[in-house]
C-alpha cells in the first residue's frame, strides 16, 4: 500500500519510522510548505517531497495518509484527501472543536472514505492490560479513574512563530495538546466496563474544570499550561484530570483505575499497582511483565522523548482494516471522544459551571 504525510512537523519522523516498519507499506511522499525541512526529510526516508499538498495527493495517488499538520488544520488536510477518495489515519485531536470534528466526519460519511485517529496509549500494552481488566470486570464496580499529565514545556515551546499554545491552531494547551492521551484512555478503559453504551456515545457524562496560566507568560500563551478537571461517567464511575505543562523539571504521566475489587495504576510504563480482591493465574506474571522502569519520559519534559512502537501498532490496526474492508476501532467517532470531553472542560473552565458533554447527533 502506497501511503503519504500531509505536514512534515515534529510528530511526522515517528510516522515515517512506523509506516516503513510495516509490512507490504511503502512511504512515498510527504508534503510541507518549507523546503528545506521537506528536502532533508525526502532524503532521510526516501520519499518525494511536495511544498503543496493537494498537488502531492493528485500526483502520487497515496492508498491512504497520515495527517501531522498542526491541529486546527486537521479538517483541510483531511477533507482534501477524502474528496479525491484517499482514506485517512489523522493525529490527535481529530481538531480543536467539536463543530470541525463533525464537519470532518459528515464530509467523511458523504465521500465514503476510512478515517482513523491516532491515540497511541491505546496500543500500549501496559493500558491494554488494564483495559483488558475493566472488560472483564475484574475491578468490579468502577469507583475512580485518574490521568495525571505533570509536564513541563519550556519558554520557547511556546515562542514566536510556534503554532503550540496559539488558540487558532493548538485550540488549548496542556488539555488539548499532552493530556488528551491520557484523557483518551480513560474513555477506553471506562468504555469497556459500561455496557450497554452505543459505539459513537462517550461514557464521559459531564466535568467540571478549571484552567489557568501558572509556568509560562500569560502575554505569550493564549491558552491554559495548567488544568484540573473532576469526571462523573455514565456508569456512575468518578474521575480525575491533571494537565499540565507548567510542572518543571517534567514528571512520568500516571493511570489510575480503581473499584471495589481491584486498583491498577500506571507510571508511563511501568505497572506500579495490580491488586483484586480475587487473584488470577496470570497477574503475578501480569506484575512481572511490567514491573521494569520506564526506559521512555513519555514526553514529560521533551516532547520528542517518545517511543514511536505504539504509533506503529496504532497504523497497523488501522492498514489491516483496509485491506480486510473492516472498520478501525480507532476511527473517527471513536477520536472525537476525547475532543468532546477536552471541550467540555474548557467550557466549564470559562463559564464556572458543570458541563455535559455532547455525543455526536447522527
Amino acid at each position: 500500500m502506497r501511503a503519504a504525510i500531509l505536514g512534515i512537523g515534529a510528530i511526522a519522523g515517528m510516522h515515517a519510522r512506523a509506516l516503513q516498519d510495516i509490512e507490504g507499506v511503502e512511504l512515498v511522499a510527504a508534503s510541507c510548505r518549507t523546503e528545506e525541512k521537506g528536502l532533508t526529510f525526502q532524503s532521510q526516508f526516501g520519499c518525494t517531497w511536495y511544498s503543496d499538498f493537494k498537488k502531492m495527493l493528485s500526483r502520487e495517488k497515496p492508498d491512504f495518509v497520515t495527517v501531522a499538520t498542526p491541529s486546527g488544520a486537521h479538517y483541510e488536510a483531511v477533507v482534501a484527501a477524502a474528496r479525491k477518495g484517499i482514506h485517512v489515519i489523522c493525529e490527535k485531536p481529530l481538531e480543536i472543536s467539536l463543530k470541525r470534528v463533525d464537519r470532518m466526519l459528515k464530509v467523511v460519511a458523504h465521500t465514503g472514505i476510512t478515517l482513523g485517529a491516532i491515540f497511541p496509549q491505546r496500543f500500549n500494552p501496559v493500558v491494554k492490560a488494564v483495559r483488558d481488566a475493566a472488560a472483564a470486570g475484574r475491578f468490579g464496580s468502577l469507583a475512580v479513574l485518574a490521568t495525571s499529565v505533570p509536564w513541563w514545556r519550556e519558554d520557547a515551546y511556546y515562542g514566536a512563530g510556534r503554532w503550540q499554545g496559539t488558540r487558532a491552531l493548538d485550540g488549548g494547551g496542556a488539555l488539548m495538546n499532552q493530556s488528551i492521551h491520557g484523557v483518551d484512555a480513560l474513555i477506553w478503559i471506562t468504555q469497556a466496563a459500561t455496557p450497554g453504551l452505543l459505539p459513537h456515545e462517550n461514557p464521559v457524562e459531564s466535568v467540571v474544570a478549571i484552567s489557568a496560566i501558572r509556568g509560562h507568560d500569560a502575554q505569550q500563551l493564549e491558552v491554559e499550561d495548567t488544568c484540573v478537571a473532576i469526571v462523573r461517567f455514565k456508569n456512575g464511575a468518578l474521575g480525575q484530570i491533571l494537565a499540565a505543562t507548567s510542572m518543571w523539571p517534567g514528571h512520568l504521566r500516571r493511570i489510575q483505575v480503581g473499584g471495589r475489587d481491584g486498583t491498577a495504576e500506571i507510571l508511563e510504563e511501568q505497572l506500579v499497582a495490580w491488586r483484586f480482591r480475587t487473584e488470577d493465574v496470570e497477574d503475578e506474571a501480569t506484575r512481572v511483565k511490567f514491573s521494569t522502569s520506564s526506559t521512555s519520559s513519555g514526553g514529560a519534559a521533551d516532547p520528542m522523548a517518545i517511543n514511536y512502537s505504539n504509533h506503529t501498532r496504532n497504523f497497523e490496526e488501522f492498514v489491516t482494516a483496509l485491506r480486510t474492508g473492516q472498520k478501525p476501532p480507532l476511527d473517527g467517532f471513536e477520536g472525537r471522544k476525547a475532543v468532546a470531553v477536552v471541550e467540555a472542560c474548557y467550557t466549564s473552565a470559562r463559564t464556572g459551571k458543570l458541563s455535559k458533554v455532547h455525543d455526536p447527533v447522527l
